[in-house]
């Protein structure tokens, strides 16, 4: 089986819900990793990513989220925080920059977007082999990738406020300029001249800033899923990873076979992510397979029906089709984000739930985690 791991960006609240700059407090205490999940700085100081290793059993995965999550929490609450696994902020915030160099200089010549912007993504690592064959995966997974937002859609508020999306990350994040879909590029000689193209244009620092929904990392021997939303429960965040290394499966078996990737236009996989990001999967979302209007539970459907035998190789099928399930019945991170406040109607009272749900352990009779 191919390994695969995540990156979960948290949000850091106080004791009001509110968001807290206290990111460098924690790194300073963070203590040296030998073996689990370790936690590094983003953009903002009211936020910090976790990571996990590299694993082969989606339960493992699982235990490495819950614990990369406990980590984060407990550094937080030494400074009178918690860590929450909410795509954007409930309640209204100042974002305060983190101080390094190449943040700096984002500020500068970005300015607002860069200032004022605190997203919280998922980002799905899986392993490949060669370039050659990580370019094959992209060429083939982009068509999926909608349904993917939709299955994680957790940023229904914003500022105070329902912004009437199921995820408003994906509208605050593609203030950024080359966030969302490619292209099919057919070879890494195609990847390489789209990624010097980008950079030379002078508008993006480097390669780092090309935030595509997926990419093939500079880092790792993988591919970078990164079109997610972090979900609010843990198990949600396991599942999604589970189908989308069933999806690089998939994928490649499909190159392997000589089979070409679906002809749909960037801009039509751009249509279908903005309803993905509106609806969730309470609403009507493109069909990934046709490219009609269809419920979002029939593309989700379509989804585990391309990646069953993937799914089933791996030992995932029965987990993911509990989790989807799980998923569709409550709505979600942001179908739970607003039960919670309908119950009262305060803004406070679902960044409790979301504390609470952030840091729930895993039922046995999902994935096997105490």
């Amino acid at each position: 089986m191919r390994t695969f791991g995540v990156e979960e960006e948290l949000l850091l609240v106080d004791a009001r819900g509110v968001a807290s700059p206290v990111a460098p407090l924690l790194l300073a205490e963070a203590p040296a990793v030998i073996d689990g999940p370790s936690v590094s700085a983003e953009i903002q100081q009211e936020m910090i990513e976790t990571q996990t290793r590299p694993q082969l059993l989606t339960s493992e995965l699982l235990l490495d989220i819950v614990a990369g999550r406990e980590l984060a929490d407990g550094l937080a609450q030494r400074h009178g925080a918690r860590a929450v696994a909410v795509a954007m902020s409930p309640m209204r915030l100042r974002p305060h920059v983190t101080e390094d160099p190449r943040y700096a200089t984002m500020i500068e010549r970005y300015g607002l977007t860069a200032r004022g912007t605190l997203v919280c993504g998922f980002h799905v690592h899986v392993g490949i082999e060669s370039r050659e064959e990580g370019v094959a995966v992209l060429d083939r997974i982009r068509t999926w990738l909608p349904t993917l937002l939709a299955l994680s859609a957790n940023s229904p508020f914003f500022g105070g406020a329902d912004t009437g999306h199921a995820s408003y990350r994906f509208v605050a994040w593609h203030q950024w300029q080359s966030a969302g879909p490619t292209d099919v590029f057919g070879s890494v000689e195609a990847y390489d001249r789209f990624e010097r193209f980008l950079v030379d244009t002078g508008v993006i620092l480097d390669t780092g800033m090309l935030y595509l929904d997926a990419r093939v990392s500079r880092k790792h021997p993988t591919v970078e899923v990164r079109v997610a939303d972090v979900c609010l429960d843990a198990r949600d965040a396991a599942v999604i990873a589970a189908i989308v290394r069933a999806l690089v499966d998939t994928a490649v078996a499909e190159w392997r076979a000589g089979i070409p990737p679906a002809a749909v236009p960037s801009a039509a996989l751009r249509l279908a992510e903005w309803q993905a990001a509106l609806t969730g999967v309470t609403g009507s979302l493109p069909h990934p397979v046709t490219w009609r209007e269809a419920s979002a539970v029939d593309a989700v459907d379509a989804l585990l029906a391309h990646t069953a035998e993937a799914l089933d190789a791996n030992g995932d099928l029965a987990v993911v089709r509990r989790g989807v399930a799980r998923i569709h019945a409550s709505g979600g991170g942001a179908g739970r984000q607003r039960a919670a406040f309908a119950r009262r109607g305060r803004i406070r009272d679902v960044v409790e739930l979301a504390v609470t749900a952030t840091h729930e352990q895993a039922e046995d009779d999902d994935l096997d985690v105490a």
